[in-house]
């Protein structure tokens, strides 16, 4: 891919607005402002149209302050490219405008891995990454992205990939000047009680800091949170980088703001710290 290579957005116009001021005003609306922002490593944010999760994840987003480099992990819903695909080049851009993907940080994890693999196909039609950009560029105007998307629930492999990435990351130099998103939502499409139910065991793994745990919550519950896979390889990375504590900023379900209670899905924000 060329270096100049635009990725367009797929999803504007629908799970947000495709204006730059109906975005803004969008985003703005979710907004505590009672909010205090605090540094954190990492954190994990939900990706459905900004009617259901806009509000968890501006409020986690404006929580937080935002580092010049970010490493964003997303499931891959398409089933296209690689089991696990980094993009190395190019720019993407949204209504807000344009994010440039740091090159050297992406092949110094790319060089670094055994599993990563070049590719941009997995990211073309994929939304989970897409839909955190315009809210954390809202918040901070001026920043550069590694996208990396995960097909497989290997956790094996899912452990070592953070791992290779932890150890990028501190020889990059740049430990300070970045901030790793995991995109994922929680339960779908079951009842309020159920999701709220389900989604807590995977919430308290996650607070916990406890991959192994997440895993076997997921499988044992049979939790349909979608991307499970990032949160794990963003635990492994931040607790190698120091991470200490976990906080739930928020969550709510489809439930709180449709108020259709009989099929829901879970959106749930957390910093890691």
């Amino acid at each position: 891919m060329e270096s100049s290579k635009i990725r367009e957005p797929v999803v504007a116009g629908q799970f947000y607005p495709s204006s730059r001021e109906a975005l803004k005003k969008q985003i703005e609306s979710f907004i505590d402002k009672k909010t205090i922002k605090s540094n954190a490593i990492a954190c994990v944010l939900p990706h459905a149209g900004y009617m259901y999760s806009g509000r968890v994840a501006t409020q986690t987003v404006s929580s937080i302050n935002i580092k010049e480099k970010i490493i964003l992990l997303g499931p891959n819903h398409t089933g296209e490219g690689a089991q696990f695909s980094i993009m190395t080049e190019g720019i993407w851009q949204t209504p807000l405008g344009q994010v440039r993907i740091d090159s050297a940080l992406a092949n110094m994890l790319l060089k670094g891995s055994k599993y990563l693999e070049e590719d941009c196909l997995a990211h073309s039609f994929e939304h989970s990454l897409e839909v955190e950009l315009p809210i954390l560029q809202y918040f901070k105007t001026d920043f550069e992205i590694v996208p990396i998307a995960f097909l497989s629930d290997d956790l094996r492999i899912l452990k070592t990939i953070g791992e290779e990435i932890a150890k990028a990351i501190e020889g990059s130099g740049k430990k300070n000047s970045i901030t790793i998103v995991a995109s994922s939502d929680m339960t779908h499409y079951e009842s309020q009680e159920d999701a709220q139910r389900k989604d807590k065991q995977a919430i308290e793994a996650i607070l916990a800091l406890d991959e192994d745990k997440l895993m076997e919550k997921v499988r044992r519950f049979e939790i349909s949170m979608c991307g499970y896979a990032p949160v794990i390889v963003m635990l492994k990375t931040a607790k190698l980088l120091g991470a200490k504590s976990a906080e739930l900023i928020k969550y709510e379900t489809s439930g709180d703001i449709t108020g259709d209670m009989d099929s829901v899905v879970g959106y749930s924000g957390i910093v890691i710290r």
